[in-house]
């Protein structure tokens, strides 16, 4: 077993380019994940890696054992799936991403209901608004809003989101109500950005009558949390785009109202990514089928 273990450091080093990041990764220390690196290149007599003070590099033969090595522990995990599967015992740790607010207010909340029915299955649940590479950050799962970009990884799709532009009413009261998004960039509206790299929220595309137009838009916040753009948003700071499920409270009690309905942002699609090697492990299949139930439940909930 040790020398598996050894080869999961090896990838998930190779993987991230840091001995620290795997380390975190592994839920481990750099030193162990260096030792283990170490014990790995002392088995096979060459050197994987080029270190220096700054930087960390596979050599030509790390990249040749990378591809044998990842097909390996992918054989194992298979293996265990299966065998877990006939036992119908899914077990072991799952690596989950989530945007902030569908992770928080929908999929750590169903959480305890999910390890009742599922005792041995545990979760590593990360939270962030940026874009996620799933196999490079060793992931099982990402849970994805946002346009889906071609990929490997193997697509579930759990709903079409209604999106919206809004804003509180002391907002409109005090800038008044654009009515497209023509008017929302020449009168000069204050758009609240989500920023992060890799983040397209600052170009915002609109249905209009000739099809579909990126507006640039500016203002002067912003930030890489959705939900800390809402809070911003009830606070009349601005107009922000938002699926009509993270709103809905906002939608009844009145503290948001739509804005430039001439135009209305397209629909964003929610979607379950997993790396395709991952798509027979039982767990997976389980987490999958709860979760996405309980996404789809929320958003029909959103509903007008």
């Amino acid at each position: 077993m040790a020398y598996v273990n050894n080869i999961r450091m090896f990838l998930r080093v190779y993987e991230l380019g840091s001995m620290s990041a795997a380390a975190r990764d592994q839920r481990t220390s750099p030193a162990v994940a260096s030792s283990r690196v170490a014990e790995l290149e002392k088995h096979l007599g060459v050197r994987l890696f080029n270190r220096t003070t700054r930087a960390l590099h596979p050599t030509e033969h790390g990249q040749m054992f990378y591809d044998g090595a990842r097909g390996i522990l992918d054989a194992i995990e298979a293996a265990e799936g299966t065998v877990m599967e006939a036992t119908q015992s899914p077990k072991g740790t799952l690596f989950v991403s989530a945007p902030l607010f569908i992770g928080r207010r929908i999929i750590a909340p169903a959480l305890p209901a999910f390890r009742a029915e599922y005792p041995e299955i545990n979760l590593r649940l990360r939270l962030s608004d940026r874009v996620v590479d799933v196999t490079a950050e060793g992931l099982d799962m990402a849970f994805h809003l946002g346009p889906l970009v071609d990929s490997d990884l193997k697509v579930r799709m759990i709903s079409d989101c209604p999106r919206l532009l809004l804003a509180a009413p002391s907002y409109i009261a005090r800038r008044g109500n654009p009515e497209s998004g023509a008017a929302l960039v020449e009168e000069g509206h204050d758009c609240l950005n989500l920023r992060f790299p890799g983040a397209r929220e600052f170009q915002w595309t609109l249905q209009t009558d000739g099809g579909p137009r990126r507006y640039e838009i500016a203002g002067s916040l912003e930030t890489d949390n959705s939900e800390v753009l809402t809070d911003w948003a009830v606070a009349g700071c601005g107009i922000v785009l938002k699926p009509r499920f993270e709103v809905a409270e906002h939608l009844r009690s009145g503290a948001l109202v739509p804005v430039a309905a001439a135009t209305p942002p397209y629909p964003a699609q929610l979607a379950c990514l997993t790396p395709s090697r991952r798509l027979r492990d039982p767990k997976v299949q389980v987490f999958s089928d709860f979760m996405v139930a309980r996404c789809r439940e929320a958003i029909a909930a959103a509903d007008p």
